[in-house]
């Protein structure tokens, strides 16, 4: 088996602001892996957030798909998983990275696409939230407008400034008829979600995603129980084993493939939550194709879906799945993930 890694600077289309950051390039890692003239192609667009980087995904990244070819059959999937967790604990980003090009190589090798080698309903994927990142009120009201207008029906609306209600105020009259959705990065304490939930509320916000600091469960359950808006759980809640000790602190979960290490740990995370009792949400970070393609094929799984990264890139070495609306159009692929090389990206940068 034969595997390349690259790193790219993507440039956004935007500064994306966030409570913590704002970031003006996607630093991505894609691992393409060969079997018998087969290739499949995973990437991760690592956050410093959860201790990881493009330099550290980048060397760790080899020594992992020696580990694939020395297993040398992309389908005993449960191994190679088991294998890269004891060989990287600690780096879920960069095993995300190979687990996403060992599926796509498997779902092509089978000549199939990757949902339906899974057997999940295309049909049953959610509508895509476009997030607006923080910026002046003015410019986060004229992203918000240009996104109702090309057709998404649903905002998620990143707050955590010392001005919120004059972001959301602005979005909302710009975007009338959007259903809005907050998230906060863990920038408030309880007592301050809690006071701003009847603005929001009285704003038509029909979810608030991680209001409080991760590890303030105690705080998240207070936030939960004071509203009727639904609260998501991002940041404090990582993997499958993190789901019990929140499931009476939210309403939903919001799993990511970088968080959690993998389109296996992912749905592990998905089916957990779902046992437990609490709504389904699939999130990413502004990250490429490359990764956004592998989880619209977990999208069928979900209530809720946040997966517009790659629709925030200036440009993209990749090209992935097309979108109907603010519906991803599963059926559109042919075989694996359907994340392909972008012929136009070396023009473009």
């Amino acid at each position: 088996m034969n595997w390349t890694v690259d790193r790219y600077d993507l440039p956004l289309s935007n500064p994306f602001g966030i409570a913590r950051e704002t970031s003006e390039t996607s630093e991505t890692v894609v691992v393409e892996l060969t079997h018998e003239g087969t290739t499949g192609i995973g990437a991760v667009t690592p956050s410093a957030y959860y201790g990881e980087s493009a330099a550290s995904v980048a060397e760790t990244l080899p020594s992992l798909c020696q580990t694939v070819d020395r297993i040398g059959d992309p389908h005993a999937q449960q191994r190679i998983e088991r294998e890269l967790d004891d060989h990287a604990p600690d780096q879920p980003a960069a095993r995300m990275a190979v687990s996403i090009a060992v599926h796509d190589l498997a779902a092509r090798c089978l000549d199939l696409p990757l949902y339906r080698q899974w057997g999940l309903d295309p049909a049953a994927i959610p509508p895509t939230t476009y997030t607006v990142g923080i910026d002046t009120p003015e410019r986060m009201a004229e992203k918000a407008s240009e996104a109702a207008a090309s057709g998404f029906g649903r905002l998620k609306v990143k707050l955590g400034t010392d001005d919120d209600r004059a972001r959301l105020d602005a979005v909302r009259e710009a975007a009338p008829d959007a259903e809005l959705r907050v998230d906060a990065n863990a920038a408030w304490t309880a007592e301050e979600a809690i006071d701003k939930t009847a603005w929001l509320a009285d704003a038509g916000v029909t979810m608030l995603e991680q209001p409080v600091e991760a590890d303030d469960i105690d705080g998240l359950r207070r936030v939960t129980a004071a509203t009727e808006i639904p609260v998501a759980a991002d940041e404090s809640c990582v993997t499958a084993s993190d789901v019990p000790r929140v499931a009476d602190a939210c309403d939903i979960v919001n799993a990511k493939l970088v968080k959690c290490g993998g389109l296996r740990p992912a749905t592990r995370l998905l089916h957990t939550a779902e046992a437990h009792g609490l709504d389904l949400m699939l999130g990413c970070m502004v990250e490429s194709n490359a990764s956004i393609a592998a989880a619209v094929h977990l999208a069928p799984l979900v209530d809720y879906l946040d997966l517009d990264g790659a629709l925030l890139l200036e440009s993209d070495p990749y090209t992935g799945m097309p979108l109907d609306g603010d519906v991803f159009d599963l059926t559109s692929v042919s075989v694996g993930t359907g994340a392909t090389r972008n012929p136009a990206f070396a023009e473009s940068v």
